[in-house]
């Protein structure tokens, strides 16, 4: 029987300092997420008609031909040896441009097009587009997240924020009580750069705004707020992809890792499944060059914690959906082939996805081979490391 895994996740709903539910494998595209407060030393899954635990898929997972540190298709991101790491808009503030950003961005609430839906309505006066959101920003949590791309997570978590409303609202987002009912906390840009510098205090090492683009003026403000205060961390702009132009050009030297994702390649996928959202696929590829040309490279830390540079996204959904054989050759024929790529195997079955035969289901273990094969066949060097060793264990069970 074939399963496909999901190596962690990522949501705040799921997932915290110390997540209190884990992700296991427990048939063809089936997830299940079993509490920690159970012994889950103890707790096993029947795959292939025989007995096996997560500690032997950690074993497996680890010291496979290729594992989580020894991948075949190696990290090649840049390390910065050399002088002090100062970030983007620490810099912008030396250059005193920092302050004029956020009065350009802040003047945009009153005719609101910060994202590609350009609703135009006036939020310095209570009005409400597509994503719903107020002027103030709605948190639904911050804390260290362990669930993100190594690079990212280090030894003390990504200190991520999620902000409540999404300008995409996808039909199977696993946070939809975030994204779609705007659940959280209404607070000022004070206050959001308090909590920024509250993750820097406990030790994390990047600021990971998720789901920004509505809020990016706040988040601007807050920015300079907490740096003035010490602030020094990385800004990782955790985004659908679905963003305008003009918007990161305001971001410009002031975003240090972008994290876009890149949802689908086909308009009708991306009509169908994100609230008509039929353009996504061009403004998002667009959006993601711009990334590119802002930021560059995965640059990483003696420790190996990511410091600047474009980190991209795709999930694996079943049926290719998400058009991933497209996705990876865009990737290569437009991008440097040693751009950073997580493939990801953690689709599951959500929110509104139980009505959409095509997608009510996790991806099988063949889905996400495919998906890397194609990586490979298209020559991207640069992948995650965790999607690597998902392949690996794989391909050992297979052949074991």
């Amino acid at each position: 029987m074939d399963m496909a895994v999901n190596t962690f996740c990522s949501s705040p709903l799921t997932t915290g300092p110390r997540p209190d539910r884990a992700c296991l494998p427990v048939g063809r595209g089936v997830f299940t997420r079993v509490s920690h407060r159970s012994n889950i030393n103890t707790l096993s899954i029947r795959a292939l008609n025989m007995e096996f635990t997560r500690r032997d898929f950690i074993k497996n997972f680890l010291f496979l031909g290729g594992s989580l540190f020894f991948s075949p298709i190696s990290l090649n991101a840049s390390e910065k040896k050399d002088g002090q790491w100062i970030s983007a808009y620490k810099k912008l503030e030396i250059e005193g441009k920092l302050a004029e950003r956020v009065k350009q961005a802040y003047a945009i609430f009153e005719n609101c097009q910060l994202c590609p839906r350009k609703c135009g309505v006036n939020r310095q006066k209570g009005e409400r587009g597509f994503c719903r959101a107020p002027v103030k920003p709605v948190i639904f949590s911050y804390h260290p997240h362990f669930g993100e791309e190594m690079s990212l997570v280090g030894s003390k978590g990504s200190g991520t924020i999620f902000f409540s409303h999404c300008n995409l609202r996808c039909i199977f987002c696993q946070n939809w009580p975030i994204s779609h009912e705007g659940r959280g906390k209404e607070i000022q840009d004070e206050d959001l750069a308090d909590r920024m510098l509250h993750l820097q205090k406990i030790g994390c090492h990047n600021i990971n705004l998720v789901t920004p683009t509505h809020v990016m003026p706040n988040i601007l403000n807050a920015t300079r707020i907490a740096l003035k205060k010490g602030l020094l961390i990385p800004l990782v702009y955790n985004t659908s992809g679905y963003e305008r132009l003009e918007i990161l050009k305001i971001l410009d030297g002031i975003v240090d890792i972008y994290l876009p994702d890149m949802k689908y390649m086909d308009t009708d996928k991306a009509a169908k499944y994100s609230a008509g959202a039929s353009d996504y696929p061009e403004v998002t590829k667009k959006a993601i060059v711009e990334m590119q040309r802002q930021v560059g490279m995965l640059k990483l830390g003696h420790q190996g914690v990511a410091l600047r540079g474009l980190m991209i996204r795709h999930l694996v959904m079943p049926n290719r959906v998400a058009g991933t054989e497209k996705f990876v050759k865009w990737v290569a024929e437009t991008l440097p082939k040693s751009t950073y790529v997580n493939i990801m195997a953690q689709y599951r079955v959500e929110y509104r996805a139980y009505d959409y035969p095509e997608i009510a289901r996790g991806i099988t273990t063949q889905e996400f081979l495919d998906a890397i094969n194609w990586a490979e066949k298209y020559g991207l060097t640069n992948l995650d490391p965790q999607s690597v060793a998902v392949r690996n264990f794989y391909f050992h069970r297979r052949t074991d």
